[in-house]
């Protein structure tokens, strides 16, 4: 369940890959979501492209992060890469309508430099 944050010019690019079962090793969620809120970003990006499955530890930690980075004037959160089990986990905790979501990386830094609200804009 590797994490993996790079700067993307004025964006926090998160790229997470592998299965993020609940009880997955809590204390490596935990400093890895402290490092990116430590970055204090007014842009994040989140890559499930390469997540197979989630559980609910990482839907406290895609919470978390969203939340810290949207109660900052101007931040934007996105998520990006849904597979259809990723996807029907967000519709079923009501989390899709919530959290900003796109279908591709290049759609999503678009949408998060743009200055309207962040459309819907991946299928279900």
């Amino acid at each position: 369940m590797p994490i993996e944050i790079e700067q993307n010019d004025d964006v926090c690019v998160v790229h997470f890959s592998g299965r993020f079962a609940t009880g997955s090793d809590l204390d490596y969620l935990c400093a890895k979501t402290e490092e990116i809120k430590n970055r204090s970003p007014g842009k994040v990006l989140a890559d499930l492209s390469a997540v197979a499955y989630i559980g609910s530890t990482f839907i406290g930690l895609l919470v978390g992060i969203y939340m810290s980075v949207t109660s900052r004037a101007g931040g934007r959160f996105v998520l990006v890469g849904l597979n259809p089990m990723v996807r029907k986990v967000l519709d079923v905790t009501r989390l899709s309508p919530v959290i900003p979501l796109a279908p591709d990386m290049a759609t999503g830094l678009v949408a998060l430099r743009s200055e309207g609200v962040i459309a819907q804009s991946a299928p279900k």
